[in-house]
């Protein structure tokens, strides 16, 4: 999943984005509304976390953008405010969910991963493919019922594997779902992720190389 963070607050901004990688997810981070709405011209973000009251452009405009621009990203916004009206309102500007400061961050992850279910397909929880599975909530895997340890970036990746339901992935979008944007594009980084990944999962082999064009599962 690729998140945005978008919070003046550097501390809590980085706090969150660390948090958030944590949890497999590839996170930048923008710290104005300008910045944000730079990023999300060139970057499709399955969701943006958005502080209300920033600099530069006003959290609700950013919201406004991105909705105007009919995109799949889905936004939570985060405000120090909590009454009902201020939460009505940023809801009616389009954001997806609404989350007041200070939140329990837990309550974030699991608000950002409902959310980023809801900006792709439909698919079930617990994703399985060939013997392999994969439950997103509680970051286990398994093969053949036996438990398989991952790192975060591998979990990531084979993530976006399950996800394409067999389907080839190229490098490119495993680099823009499971890195963040500070990643070199010429980096061989996937496909040494993919070599461990494969050597965990054990024989027969279940992901295949696709010469040219990606992966597939």
């Amino acid at each position: 999943m690729r998140v945005l963070v978008v919070e003046d607050e550097r501390v809590l901004a980085d706090a969150i984005a660390t948090g958030l990688r944590r949890e497999a997810m590839a996170v930048d981070v923008a710290y104005d509304g300008a910045e944000a709405l730079e990023k999300t011209s060139y970057i499709d973000y399955d969701v943006v976390v958005l502080d209300r009251d920033l600099p530069k452009v006003h959290g609700d405009e950013v919201a406004r953008r991105l909705v105007a621009d009919r995109t799949a990203t889905r936004i939570i916004m985060l405000t120090a405010a909590g009454d009902v009206d201020d939460r009505v309102e940023g809801l009616d500007l389009g954001a997806d969910d609404y989350l007041s400061k200070p939140f329990a961050f837990l309550e974030l992850i699991a608000r950002v991963r409902a959310l980023g279910r809801r900006s792709a397909p439909a698919l079930p929880p617990v994703l399985e493919r060939s013997g392999v599975r994969l439950d997103p909530g509680k970051r286990l895997v398994t093969r053949d019922g036996a438990e398989v340890a991952l790192t975060k970036k591998e979990f990531a990746v084979l993530e976006e594997l399950l996800r394409a339901e067999g389907a080839v992935v190229s490098q490119e979008d495993l680099l823009d779902k499971a890195w963040d944007e500070h990643i070199d594009p010429f980096t061989n980084v996937v496909r040494v992720t993919m070599m461990t990944l494969r050597k965990k999962l054990g024989e027969p082999q279940v992901i295949e190389t696709v010469p040219g064009v990606g992966y597939k599962l």
